[in-house]
């Protein structure tokens, strides 16, 4: 079956790939960056930090927001639209119990955490919880399977 959430997932992973981030970590891979940028290590009035060592420049500030904002929308708008909660919502729980060894930890908090919900929001809603239900309970025979 194919998987709409990993879908969605890569697709604005690769986005975010092709986008002009720069990562260092020390003093020769700062200059190295800034090089590539046409830029010189001094001038840090053009670029922003975005934390964990990464970088982009200021003119590209407005269209990485762009782009993460958009991404959030396209999140939400997949949870809006699984009005059962067995498509897309237990798509997206399945592939985050696996990917933070559910099997192992019984602790749905990393899980939760990669998503961006919390218990309550869950809890609140009858789609959330029935798609959670039923991907930790397929999840679990798939562990016992193997």
């Amino acid at each position: 079956m194919k998987n709409l959430y990993r879908e969605l997932k890569n697709r604005q992973q690769k986005e975010m790939n092709a986008f002009p981030v720069g990562a260092c970590y020390s003093k020769e891979q700062f200059a190295d960056m800034m090089h590539q940028w046409g830029m010189t290590v001094n001038d840090t009035d053009k670029i922003y930090s975005i934390g964990f060592g990464c970088y982009i420049r200021k003119c590209d500030h407005a269209a990485f927001h762009e782009m993460l904002d958009r991404h959030e929308q396209e999140r939400k708008a997949a949870i809006a639209a699984d009005k059962t909660g067995n498509g897309y919502i237990y798509q997206m729980f399945l592939a985050e119990l696996a990917d933070h060894e559910y099997c192992i930890t019984y602790d749905y908090e990393d899980t939760f955490n990669a998503l961006g919900l919390t218990v309550e929001e869950i809890n609140a809603d009858k789609r959330l919880l029935r798609g959670l239900q039923k991907a930790e309970r397929d999840y679990l025979k798939h562990c016992e399977d193997c």
